[in-house]
């Protein structure tokens, strides 16, 4: 794992490293970045909210995942709730573990840094599954998803303001390994 060691991680005290991390693995911009500060910061707070991160010998933070028990009440379930609802399942949403966000510097992609990030963060969890999204193309991050367990439980799904369509995937707990 290129010497990268994974722990926990204070993530409000380091909220500004994760998000560069995020934009340059995400391309985002400055204005989304000032957004998805105040949401992570705000997701912080929910019970049950955890994050891991990966660093260097130096400190460096080069990767970064945080998840929770998933509410039914929160933003991302109500937009994903009737996607799932027409699939006939919605049951994913009940007693699950949801990745938040879990991102790797482009430089120590395809390492294990994501692997590593996702399993060890579900292993801690105490619900039987765990749910993400993530966007709805053929990427190495799907294809990581995929070799862990997760499924696709909807595809196509359209998060207000973003112009591109999004999968939810579930897998039972603990992850599948290699």
């Amino acid at each position: 794992m290129d010497d990268v060691a994974v722990g926990p991680l204070d993530l409000v005290a380091r909220v500004d490293d994760a998000l560069a991390v995020q934009a340059l693995a995400f391309g985002l911009t400055d204005d989304e970045i000032a957004v998805r500060r105040h949401i992570v910061l705000r997701h912080l707070t929910c019970p049950g909210a955890r994050a891991l991160g990966a660093t260097t010998p130096a400190g460096r933070l080069v990767g970064f995942v945080y998840g929770m028990p998933n509410d039914r009440a929160h933003w991302w379930s109500t937009v994903v709730e009737p996607y799932l609802h027409s699939e006939g399942l919605d049951h994913w949403l009940d007693d699950s573990f949801v990745i938040t966000e879990l991102h790797v510097h482009p430089a120590h992609q395809q390492h294990g840094i994501g692997r590593a990030l996702i399993t060890r963060i579900t292993d801690e969890a105490r619900e039987p599954r765990s749910i993400l999204s993530a966007v709805d193309t053929e990427s190495p991050a799907r294809g990581l998803y995929r070799s862990l367990g997760y499924r696709d439980l909807a595809r196509r799904v359209l998060f207000p303001g973003a112009p591109t369509p999004y999968a939810v995937m579930g897998a039972p707990l603990p992850l599948r390994r290699p």
